[in-house]
């Protein structure tokens, strides 16, 4: 129950509190008399309690000093009345939207203990909170960033769980970009006052691009200057790219500035930063197009001389301007090779995890000029199978400049960012492009709808060059996206040191999901090939770091490593290992959750040797060095039969299959996928037809180590990881304690075509 209280003046909000029973104060505002109103929130096995204190007050008997018992709590309160909705609101009226069913983001104020009650709720009203990275953390509350209208947080409000304070969300970078030069140094020196530096034996991003400034207080810690470098030494290693370098350098170690300079809280950094300049200062010659490939492999292998055995994640937004990615080129193969350990000696070097942007889309200011992200290609070398290609979505739509009074977001949030690109335009036998999205701001459209302009408050705040003079900068586009995956990527890595990149590659596109007004895109698509398109323009979704690193109880995951030898040489060429996956499925929970839907999200990573050549660009089976499937057991279909459908050696000779039909679960299909090493896809259905489904098959495609390679290299092994979820909106359920924790991690059974 929630009451609002009109209090005498001078009393104290505290006053109302009953810590043992629960009863607890909740947003407070002071009236120009300084009378005070006030929510109380009152747990329903408090109401008694609060009851009892009525009655002693109005009938009991008087203390010994002849005054009512409970007076002190009982008198200062003038009125009381149900709560209403401005209960709560504790902003300025002006900041409310007039339509109630406008969707802008909310400060939601709760209670430390009820964030989980609260991000439960928030899934089941079709509402969206922020990602904890952009939450503020107090003693007693946090505070979420909610998107969703006033008609939905009405709902909430009067939930179980205590709201203690609304207010419309502000978090923009404007109100650090605003600041005068003394006052960013002194926000940026208590923000690194608050951290507790990496070591040296960290993971670490590594930028490649327009070189970094390190004498900064918020990235010095976290770069020595040993870990500055250029592929060129006459450039220097210093940022001589207006920013560019040490711009990425500050979102790729820390994220968003703008939350974590707002905040409070001490911030444990888990990894390091180190730079390699491919880009030449101003004055020096551009490289040639042709040696974009060489250059980029020598700058990977620079910090891995220095330091060999450090984990570490690439990180590279520099695309070939205006030229599109629709076909292998020489320096996305370079990326491919760099990726799956086979440069010019390579001999022995563990594979690398590279992140690449999309590339940008022009930033016209005239309005009918612009072009829908459909039309403007991923550009060169983003294509590249092995990489990570990032592009950007924005949930960026406060707009808080004066100048830009009666301007409105070009993009609703949850929607592509107008900066970026999409692989819609490209060949259905190329890989989907981009594979996964992060924030990369938005643009501001004029009142008269004519012009559209870039406003600091609808990008991302990052680490300027000029630490003297302006330490704080606006950064935005795929650059912040790419930044901030790499981020996430280098994360994952501390927190999983065991894992390869093709691993965390995969938990990053495994965690991620699509926005509403994406996923609503989904629903209304006809066919697989508008399903395609889709994945073309928004890639697997948003990554978030807690969804890629951990399973709640209701999402049970499997992630496996291994190693498969997908052909043989002798006596005839052909297919050599497939892996069969046995799935530790709890029975009893899906049979409770019986016709209710379950997601079941498979996810596989592997890394290809490329051979580009006329053909490959049409024919991915002469591009990849092998290629990978995974299968799913159909139900009513036996283990056998199973076995025989995907493995031909199983079968009798001269035996047909004539399969068993799987129905339309599935997202996608294995009739979309033709190329690349990443494939993902979900199925959804009925918890109790997914009982029979209870096996995973990896098995090898066609690709040149088969047919045109020597008996050693058409013998070699291959690595791939796979990462199986299972996932129900009844969080009622429990999924995962049924689940033996150490199958988790269980290998696959290895069964031969031979």
């Amino acid at each position: 129950m929630f009451l609002e209280l009109e209090l005498a003046r001078g009393t104290p909000v505290e006053a109302m509190e009953r810590k043992r029973d629960g009863v607890t104060p909740t947003a407070a505002r002071v009236e120009n008399d300084d009378r005070r109103t006030v929510g109380l929130f009152v747990p329903n096995e408090a109401r008694p309690v609060l009851d009892q204190i009525l009655r002693d007050y109005a009938t009991g008997p008087l203390t010994p000093a002849g005054e009512p018992q409970r007076k002190g709590f009982v008198e200062p309160i003038e009125q009381v009345r149900r709560a209403r909705f401005e209960t709560f609101w504790t902003d300025d009226d002006a900041r409310l939207p007039e339509d109630p069913t406008e969707r802008i983001w909310w400060e939601v104020w709760c209670v430390r203990s009820a964030e989980v009650e609260l991000d439960a709720l928030v899934n089941r009203l079709d509402a969206r909170a922020a990602a904890r990275d952009h939450r503020l953390y107090f003693p007693e509350t946090v505070v979420v960033p909610v998107l969703t209208d006033r008609v939905t947080i009405e709902l909430m409000l009067f939930s179980r769980f205590a709201i203690t304070e609304l207010r419309r969300a502000s978090d923009a970078p404007t109100v650090f970009l605003d600041s005068d030069r003394d006052e960013q140094i002194g926000w940026s020196r208590e923000l690194a006052e608050r951290i507790v530096w990496p070591g040296s034996d960290a993971p670490a991003v590594c930028l490649l691009d327009t070189g970094v400034n390190r004498a900064h207080d918020l990235l010095e810690p976290a770069v020595s200057s040993g870990e500055l470098h250029a592929v060129n030494a006459s450039w220097g290693v210093n940022d001589t790219g207006a920013g560019h370098g040490t711009g990425m350098a500050g979102l790729a170690l820390h994220g968003d500035l703008t939350t974590h300079l707002a905040s409070m809280d001490a911030r444990n950094l888990q990894h390091r930063l180190e730079s390699v300049k491919i880009l030449p200062p101003p004055g020096h010659s551009k490289t040639e197009e042709r040696f974009y490939g060489p250059v980029t492999q020598s700058a990977i292998v620079i910090p891995e001389i220095e330091r060999p055995t450090r984990a570490r994640v690439f990180c590279m937004a520099v695309t070939n301007d205006k030229m599109s990615g629709a076909r292998p080129t020489t320096w996305s193969a370079a990326l491919d090779q760099a990726a799956a350990g086979v440069m010019i000696g390579d001999e022995g070097t563990p594979r690398r995890l590279i992140v690449t942007s999309t590339g940008n889309a022009p930033n016209h200011i005239e309005r009918d000029r612009l072009v829908d992200a459909d039309h403007i290609p991923i550009e060169d070398p983003a294509q590249a199978w092995n990489v990570l290609t990032v592009g950007g979505y924005t949930d960026k739509i406060e707009i808080t400049e004066a100048a830009f009074a009666g301007y409105r977001p070009l993009a609703e949030a949850g929607d592509l960012s107008p900066h970026t690109r999409t692989s819609t335009s490209w060949a259905r036998k190329s890989p989907f492009k981009p594979d996964l999205l992060m924030e990369a701001g938005n643009r501001a459209l004029s009142p008269s709808g004519t012009d559209v302009l870039n406003a600091d408050s609808l990008g991302l705040l990052s680490t300027g060059p000029d630490t003297d003079r302006q330490p704080l900068i606006p950064f935005r586009a795929t650059s912040a996206a790419t930044a901030s995956a790499a981020r996430m990527a280098a994360r994952l890595m501390a927190a999983h040191p065991d894992y390869w990149p093709e691993t965390v590659r995969a938990l990053m596109v495994h965690g991620a999901e699509w926005t509403p007004p994406m996923r609503a895109a989904f629903d209304r698509a006809e066919g697989l090939r508008e399903t395609a398109a889709l994945l073309r323009r928004y890639g697997y979704g948003v990554a978030d770091f807690e969804r890629a690193n951990a399973s709640a109880t209701n999402h049970v995951a499997l992630v496996s490593q291994a190693a498969i030898q997908p052909y043989r040489a002798r006596p005839a060429r052909g297919f050599k290992e497939c892996h069969f996956y046995p799935l530790p499925w709890p029975r009893e929970a899906l049979e409770r959750l019986g016709d209710a839907d379950v997601e079941l999200k498979i996810t596989l990573s592997y890394f290809i040797e490329p051979n580009p050549g006329i053909s490959a660009g049409i024919d991915p089976y002469r591009y990849q060095s092998f290629g990978l499937r995974f299968d799913l057991r159909r139900r009513g279909e036996s283990v056998r039969e199973f076995a025989k459908r995907v493995n031909m050696a199983e079968r009798s000779e001269g035996e047909r299959i004539t399969g068993v039909v799987d129905g339309d679960h599935w997202l996608f299909g294995p009739s979309s996928i033709s190329a690349g090493s990443l494939h993902c896809d979900v199925w959804t259905g009925p918890a109790a037809s997914l009982l029979t489904r209870d096996t995973i098959c990896v098995r090898p495609i066609g690709g040149w180590w088969r047919n045109r390679a020597g008996v050693t290299t058409c013998e070699r092994q291959a690595r791939y990881a796979l990462v199986v979820s299972l996932k129900t909106d009844e969080v009622e359920v429990d999924l995962h304690t049924p689940v033996d924790l150490a199958v988790r991690n269980a290998s696959g059974i290895e069964i031969g075509f031979d």
